[in-house]
């Protein structure tokens, strides 16, 4: 008898991936015994208030940050679907389509906080076991509803990095070497992406 395949769901929206993400995504490889990563970058990011780097160029960069890792995969359901990109309607599609499947949501613990503002976030904690990753010494309040639930932690490697950080240091010519793969770097640098607008 085969073991169920056991998959991490990994969604961001990767603007720009990062060495956290990729260290996260390593630690829930191990934690969680997974047999792959599927790494989803969103569509339309509904609680972004921003608006987010072309999707073409978020996919590049992250096939370029998770290459030479085979249990890596890139997944585009999001970017392909019109509309929103809510976890429930992905998780709902994948599962459909590998009904034997054990799905893991990896998420930051900031999400974490804010899970129960999540569209049908009840529906989708019956699909998937949730993994959260836990920044020593990280604490946020976490609705009770949520609570309620339980899930896996899964101990995140102390890397203070956000794609924001990123980007801020991007526009201010600084060095983001230490912060993103170096093949990403050169992404960044060569495709010109996240420099101060002129005047700004």
């Amino acid at each position: 008898m085969t073991h169920a395949r056991r998959v991490g769901l990994f969604g961001g929206s990767f603007d720009p991936v990062h060495d956290a993400h990729v260290a996260l995504a390593r630690a829930a490889l191990a934690e969680l015994q997974l047999d792959e990563v599927r790494w989803i970058p969103a569509g339309q990011a509904w609680q972004k208030a921003r608006p987010l780097t072309a999707a073409v160029h978020r996919e590049a960069m992250l096939r370029l940050a998770i290459r030479g890792e085979p249990r890596f995969v890139l997944d585009r359901i999001e970017t392909e679907r019109p509309g929103p990109s809510y976890t429930l309607d992905t998780v709902r599609t994948l599962a459909a389509a590998q009904p034997a499947t054990l799905w893991f949501l990896i998420i930051g613990h900031d999400q974490y906080a804010g899970l129960h503002t999540w569209n049908g976030w009840q529906q989708l904690l019956g699909l998937v076991t949730l993994a959260v990753a836990n920044r020593p010494g990280q604490v946020r309040e976490v609705h009770e509803d949520v609570r309620r639930f339980a899930h896996q932690v899964v101990p995140l490697p102390m890397l203070d990095i956000s794609a924001t950080a990123v980007r801020e240091r991007v526009a201010a010519g600084e060095d983001i070497s230490k912060l993103v793969p170096p093949a990403v770097a050169r992404y960044i640098d060569s495709h010109r992406l996240y420099r101060a607008r002129p005047g700004s």
